[in-house]
């Protein structure tokens, strides 16, 4: 194992912060990359304790001479984030100075990279791969970092924007295990979504505002769509599979459930070649169907009140089915929520107590009737 140091630009007199990351296996090999962070969104540490499960493992299979690929871990993925508390309060979904999400507004490379390589495309997959690669690499590379956010925007895309397979561990408030992937990427996560046991998988060509996950898969298909504007006759592979996977609830943090994950992500390092098996992991049942992230129906409140939640995340509901109630202790109104569509309920809200108009769960629909940045439109 390599342990590297990254310093972030400095924001402030006397302080500086830096990205751990952790590197197993050998560089540039054959079998391929994988890179895995946890806790971008500070407030969710489900995914630190099962990266640092994933780091007790990883030493050990290393030690062993079975790791074929290279596998990169950051554990901590916002030490900005996670020196953020007010009166007690962790705060680590936005940073407090540009009010920004960590998770957005990574920067896209689509444009420079095709730039880069359009005019050296063959028919060769392989080496159409390697060329984006080592565009992706240097336009990364080229990227600002004025502040400390850039910066450590940059450094996490510096480290992972070239992987074949890149996970970033998150979770919801309160969840059934669930994913989020490229709706071109489906069929290479659909064996990690069955060893997860995930309960959605919710599909996007683009969400809106630059996640880390799309901004590392996304110029794969948007160089596709390129080179077919340009009558450019290359094949293009989909060389990144990026997955946000949200690890249940923000109090979903247990050494059990942690372990039972990060052995989930090693079967499917084994299943990708990364990791030497005595035999292919056997994938589970797919928990429910693949549905477009434009499905994903949020359940919102008419008015203030607490919540009873009368159906538990992970369960299949069916259209008008009521899920919970919103109710009123001093005029004694009493609004039941129930999906429209019918499908996965794979989130609840974690505080039992809505506003007027706030969102208190999510199903997972066939349906996709959004549209718009697909995280946050209802």
């Amino acid at each position: 194992m390599i342990h590297q140091q990254h310093p972030l630009t400095s924001t402030c007199l006397g302080t500086h912060r830096l990205i751990n990351s952790f590197h197993f296996g050998q560089a540039g090999s054959s079998a391929g990359k994988a890179y895995i962070q946890a806790s971008l969104h500070a407030d969710e540490l489900p995914g630190m304790l099962t990266a640092w499960h994933l780091k007790q493992a990883l030493k050990t299979l290393e030690a062993a001479g079975r790791i074929e690929g290279e596998i990169i871990l950051v554990p901590q993925a916002n030490p900005i984030g996670h020196a953020q508390s007010l009166q007690g309060y962790h705060l680590g979904r936005f940073e407090l100075g540009s009010g920004q999400n960590f998770n957005r507004h990574y920067p896209s490379v689509t444009g420079a990279v095709y730039a880069s390589v359009k005019d050296q495309l063959g028919t060769d997959a392989k080496a159409n791969t390697r060329l984006i690669r080592a565009a992706i690499r240097d336009a990364v590379a080229a990227c600002p970092q004025e502040t400390e956010l850039a910066s450590q925007r940059k450094t996490l895309m510096g480290l992972a924007a070239d992987a074949d397979i890149v996970l970033d561990l998150h979770c919801d408030c309160n969840a059934a295990l669930h994913v989020y992937t490229g709706t071109p990427l489906w069929p290479q996560c659909e064996p990690l979504a069955r060893l997860l046991g995930s309960h959605a998988q919710l599909l996007a060509t683009e969400s809106g505002d630059y996640p880390f996950d799309e901004a590392c898969s996304q110029t794969w298909w948007e160089i596709e769509t390129l080179c077919r504007r340009d009558g450019i006759d290359a094949p293009i592979e989909m060389a990144c599979l990026s997955v946000t996977v949200e690890l249940r609830g923000q109090h979903h943090v247990s050494h059990a459930l942690a372990e039972k994950d990060a052995l989930a992500i090693l079967d499917f390092l084994r299943y990708r070649g990364l990791i030497t098996a005595d035999d292919s992991p056997q994938l589970p049942e797919l928990v429910y169907p693949a549905t477009p992230l434009a499905g994903s129906e949020n359940l919102v409140a008419p008015h203030a009140g607490v919540v009873s939640y009368l159906v538990a995340p992970g369960s299949v509901v069916s259209a008008d089915q009521p899920v919970a109630e919103v109710i009123d202790p001093i005029s004694d109104t009493v609004s039941v929520l129930a999906s429209r569509h019918g499908g996965m309920l794979y989130a609840h809200e974690l505080h039992p107590y809505a506003t007027t108009g706030m969102s208190v769960a999510k199903v997972a629909t066939q349906q996709a009737f959004k549209s718009g940045k697909l995280l946050s439109a209802r």
